[in-house]
């Protein structure tokens, strides 16, 4: 089936743009960068009709990578059902936000448009680094698109490299992103030691004999790097100031595709987590407490995109919620659909911003639903789906976990309601802030995007408003195990009345009653500052880990090591070679007197020392 086609197609894009792209037009750009994007969805439709239902995994062998003693690492694809609903969705997906970057990047200037073109090429590097990890047969493969998924990120988020903000955000991205890659890589180590393998056939079939002390290692250092990867507690920090990037960079990367990788990854090694159940629980208490927890922050933030990017982080922890409950085929269902309704929102901000001349933040907005009614129109849509208003897609997937939580632990059930409610409000607070009532901006003529931009917001509205029905999770019942939840539609109507009872409290507080806001936020004073300030995480992470280990960088490694130990080892070898140098070259004058006089002051010396030799010798 030439599985290598699909990330080589993009990689081809990369190269082709990376290479020549500053010579070329920007519609011949356009052509290499979405044309290979689209040719690889193509190719995964063409090859899972090919495949047929998919009851066994198909795999590719393409070359022997590693051979040491025991252990044997291919360079193999597989494609089964959790696979190709993945390939799906990034090439989907994908190839949507390719399409409406045209528009928004139109305007990207300099030097021979270098900052297009470069845009364009690491969204399709992007786009093989990702397929490359779907498509990984064992642990390392992943690894590797791994790796690459968080390389293109800090390109992309350091976009705009000449703005300080963005190198920031870009470098905060990446270092967060290492601690989690180190328990990854700290998981694959065990692995080989416990399996002798990192080939997922081989490693889910021992799993069963293995020791759930080994297995709960395992376990909790992949979830380590799954928390970077998906930014989950304590290692979500980063994903907010990701913003910093193009907006189609939060759509495609921080909403649909890289940050779901940690799921994928905790679903994919499901075998070794049903023999842990301790880690499974973790993975559970984490994703609870990080939706939770991230959902509070977003109640207060005004930028357009933060919103979305708290929203985001909320998500990934029902996601996780489904996985640590067991119900992976729900949390890969909330994957899907989350991917839709949630790339809606940041593609259909961007929209905003362009209709606004750049600007974000939800204070300067208001009146746009006549201004550009088809933006308002496809966003609300999305608006609706992830605050689980039936039949919108995000109510089958996120009730399905919800349920499958209360099974597990009735608490985390109530507290992943509570978090619903707050999320439809704060979805809706920006909805409202943003459309309705009179405009507060300062750009004259906010105009509404071009077709090439809303084409793949009215295609994205339709998956959200139908994803739901989408029977992904019968699909995956041949993946994972068979678990069995009692239903209970009263669970089901519990959620919902939650949902739409954040969607009636902005309502009132923001179209109603708009002063009723400022004036809560004003009672609640401190509560208030802290939840706009973001709780104070990223100081709290900056006093406690950040200022220490610069601190006493500087003070031990640097001055301490670095200049007072080795400098001060090299330099002194240095000053006292100077020294004896100094004394020597007294000896060097270039004056034959002075020679004269040294080579009879040494013959003295020598005839002293002789008639004292010689003085002994007769004693």
């Amino acid at each position: 089936m030439q599985l290598w086609l699909i990330p080589l197609l993009p990689l081809a894009g990369f190269l082709v743009n990376g290479i020549f792209g500053r010579r070329f037009s920007k519609s011949l750009v356009n052509l290499v960068a979405i044309g290979s994007v689209a040719l690889a969805f193509a190719w995964v439709v063409k090859t899972l009709f090919g495949l047929g239902d998919l009851n066994t995994p198909y795999t590719e062998h393409y070359f022997t990578w590693i051979q040491s003693g025991i252990l044997t690492v291919n360079c193999d694809f597989t494609v089964d059902r959790l696979t190709a609903v993945m390939l799906l969705i990034v090439t989907g997906i994908g190839s949507l936000i390719h399409i409406y970057s045209i528009g928004y990047m139109a305007h990207e200037h300099g030097p021979n448009h270098g900052g297009y073109y470069r845009f364009f090429a690491y969204l399709n590097l992007f786009m093989f680094f990702m397929l490359t990890l779907v498509l990984a047969s064992n642990y390392l493969v992943l690894f590797v698109g791994w790796e690459g998924v968080g390389l293109c990120s800090y390109l992309l988020i350091g976009f705009y490299f000449d703005k300080k903000f963005a190198t920031n955000a870009g470098n905060k991205a990446f270092i967060v992103n290492r601690i989690g890659d180190f328990g990854f890589s700290l998981a694959i180590f065990l692995i080989v030691k416990q399996f002798g393998s990192l080939d997922f056939t081989t490693v889910f079939h021992q799993a069963p004999g293995a020791s759930q002390s080994s297995l709960t290692l395992i376990g909790l250092l992949l979830l380590l790097g799954a928390c970077g990867k998906s930014a989950q507690i304590p290692l979500y920090t980063w994903l907010p100031d990701a913003m910093a990037g193009p907006t189609p960079v939060s759509a495609l990367i921080h909403a649909a595709t890289m940050v779901t990788a940690g799921v994928y990854m905790c679903s994919r090694s499901w075998p070794i987590y049903m023999g842990a159940p301790d880690a499974m629980n973790m993975i559970a208490i984490i994703g609870i407490a990080t939706a939770f927890f991230a959902a509070t922050i977003g109640l207060a933030q005004t930028d357009i995109k933060k919103v979305f990017a708290y929203s985001t982080v909320s998500q990934l922890g029902y996601m996780f919620v489904g996985v640590g409950c067991g119900a992976f085929s729900a949390g890969i269902f909330h994957l899907m659909t989350h991917a839709f309704f949630k790339a809606l929102l940041f593609l259909g901000s961007g929209s905003v911003i362009h209709a606004l001349s750049g600007e974000q933040d939800l204070r300067n907005m208001g009146g746009l639903r006549k201004k550009i009614p088809w933006t308002f129109a496809t966003m609300m849509c999305a608006a609706v789906a992830i605050s689980g208003v039936p039949p919108f897609s995000g109510f089958f997937s996120k009730d399905a976990i919800l349920v499958a939580a209360n099974h597990h632990a009735p608490w985390m059930y109530w507290v992943g309601v509570v978090t619903a409610g707050m999320t439809a409000f704060y979805v809706f607070r920006a909805m409202f802030m943003a459309f309705f009532g009179e405009y507060r901006g300062q750009a004259r003529h906010p105009h509404e995007s071009p077709p090439v931009m809303m084409i793949p917001l009215v295609i994205l509205a339709a998956l959200s408003v139908g994803g739901g029905f989408i029977p992904i999770p019968t699909f995956l019942e041949k993946v994972f195990p068979a678990m069995e939840v009692p239903e209970d539609f009263s669970l089901v109507v519990i959620s919902v009345v939650f949902g739409l009872g954040g969607i009636a409290l902005a309502y009132v507080m923001y179209i109603l009653k708009p002063g009723m806001a400022d004036s809560l936020a004003t009672n609640l004073g401190g509560l208030y500052t802290a939840v706009y300030n973001k709780w104070y995480v990223d100081e709290i992470y900056d006093a406690a880990v950040v200022n220490p280990v610069v601190d006493g960088s500087r003070t031990v490694l640097w001055k301490g090591v670095d200049s007072g130990t080795i400098d001060g080892a090299v330099n002194g070898v240095g000053f006292t070679a100077r020294g004896v140098g100094g004394v020597l070259r007294l000896m060097q004058s270039g004056n034959i007197r002075s020679y004269a006089t040294w080579v009879l002051f040494g013959g003295v010396l020598v005839i002293v020392a002789m008639a004292i030799g010689l003085a002994g010798g007769m004693r």
